[in-house]
Parts: structure tokens; sequence; C-alpha cells
């Protein structure tokens, strides 16, 4: 009985031990390409204009950092670019950036947004069949809005930023023994007129299993709308969606 009870503590002890020298060793760096679509339009009031705006790539680096630390949440850090430009010919004046821009002149229109994800998160569930994290993400969004008329090279610029608090979720699924997973990851945050939401789902296949690292290939397909009244007065509502492959590594 006592040999029973020792061999079972026993069995624990290795178990916990692993699980926390996985934990301890949870650096998770990876980076993305993505097929950018981009639809909608922006403006410096309420009366935005859509752009037809070309099919672009654009790149997304993250690392998470886990802990075996109780009580202190993790830590994940997600850096995007959204950059994309188009044109339109108004149907009606329009003004941006103090200008003005007559209806049946064509305009150009650019996009350059870089955000970042300060993401502070729990994992409530762990296991090789599902995990579920929850949390909080802080998004800085820092970008450049620019139209031009080529005609008579009148043009305008402006410029916003902020932090924006957004709830964030994630879920995996796994196949045990296949190297094969599947997950869904999102932060939203709807407020006033603004509303916010980047998600994305994707499948995995780890192809390097090791001690020293593991190495998996993501395919899946992201979204990010925006929404805004009236952001250091700037007005926008566009979606940028498309499919993205990458690769994590985990120490």
């Amino acid at each position: 009985m006592k040999k029973g009870l020792l061999a079972a503590a026993l069995g624990c002890a290795l178990i916990s031990t692993a699980s926390q020298a996985d934990t301890i060793a949870g650096v998770y760096v990876g980076a993305q390409t993505w097929q950018t679509d981009t639809s909608g339009g922006f403006a410096d009031s309420n009366n935005t204009t859509d752009f037809n705006f070309d099919d672009e790539n654009n790149t997304s680096v993250y690392i998470a950092v886990e802990h075996p630390v109780p009580f202190l949440p993790n830590v994940k850090v997600n850096h995007t670019t959204l950059e994309n430009s188009g044109s339109t010919v108004l149907t009606t004046n329009f003004t941006f950036d103090g200008e003005l821009y007559t209806a049946n002149t064509r305009i150009n229109g650019d996009v350059e947004i870089d955000s970042t994800d300060f993401i502070l998160y729990y994992e409530l569930f762990d296991n090789d069949l599902v995990s579920f994290d929850l949390g909080i993400n802080g998004k800085y969004i820092d970008g450049s809005l620019f139209v031009i008329d080529p005609a008579s090279d009148t043009q305008g610029q402006v410029e916003f930023s902020g932090v924006v608090p957004m709830a964030y979720s994630k879920v995996q699924l796994g196949l045990p023994f296949t190297g094969l997973s599947a997950y869904f990851e999102g932060s939203y945050l709807s407020f006033d007129d603004h509303e916010l939401s980047d998600y994305q789902a994707a499948v995995q296949y780890s192809f390097i299993e090791s001690l020293a690292v593991n190495m998996t290939l993501q395919v899946g397909y992201r979204n990010v709308t925006v929404d805004i009244e009236d952001l250091d007065d700037v007005y926008a509502d566009m979606e940028f969606d498309g499919v993205f492959a990458g690769l994590e590594l985990h120490f």
C-alpha cells in the first residue's frame, strides 16, 4: 500500500515537474504574412468616402511569454501593419484636412496603420485536447490617412493614435499524436459610436517537436474591422480581411 502511494506521488511529481518545465520554457515567437482585402473608407467628418482599395500583403509578428507564477497573467505582444491604397470618383463634394475636392473628381487614398496589441491573459484550460485563454488587450493604434487629387496635386493628411482597451480570448483544439490543431483568437470592443474587432481562425501543423524547440506552420483567415467616430478628428469605417500563412517557434 505504501509503495503504491509512493509510486503515485512520484508519478504526480514527475508530471508536475514536466508540466512546469514546459511552462517555464513557454516562449512563443511567430510571424505571419497576410493577403489583405480592404474595403470601406474614411474622412475627417462623418461624411466618409469609400475607396476602391487594392489587395496588399501585410505582416504581423508576435511574442508571448507564459510562466508558472500563480495569479500573474501571461503576456503577449503582437504588432501588425495595415497599409493599402485605392482611388474613387467623387459623387459629391468632399473635404479632407481643410481641402475641398469637388464632385466628379478622381482622388487617391492611402491608409497606413500600425497596430500593437499588449495582451494580458490567463490560461483557464491547457491540455493536448483543448486550451482556453481569457484576458484583456490594450490595442495601440498609430495611423495616417492621405488623400490626393493627382490632377491638381491637392493633398491632405490626417494622423491619429490612441490606446483602445479590448476583451481578449483564444480557444485551441488539438488532435493528439498528429501535430494538427486549430484555434480561434480574437479581441473585441464596442462603446459609444466606436466598434473594433480583430479575430483570426487557423489550422496548425507542428512539424518539428524537440526538447529545444517546436516549429509550427499556420494557415488561416484574419479579419480586422475599424469603425470609429471622431478619434483625433478621424472618422473611418473600414474592414481588412484575407488569408494568412505563418510560422511559430516555441522554446
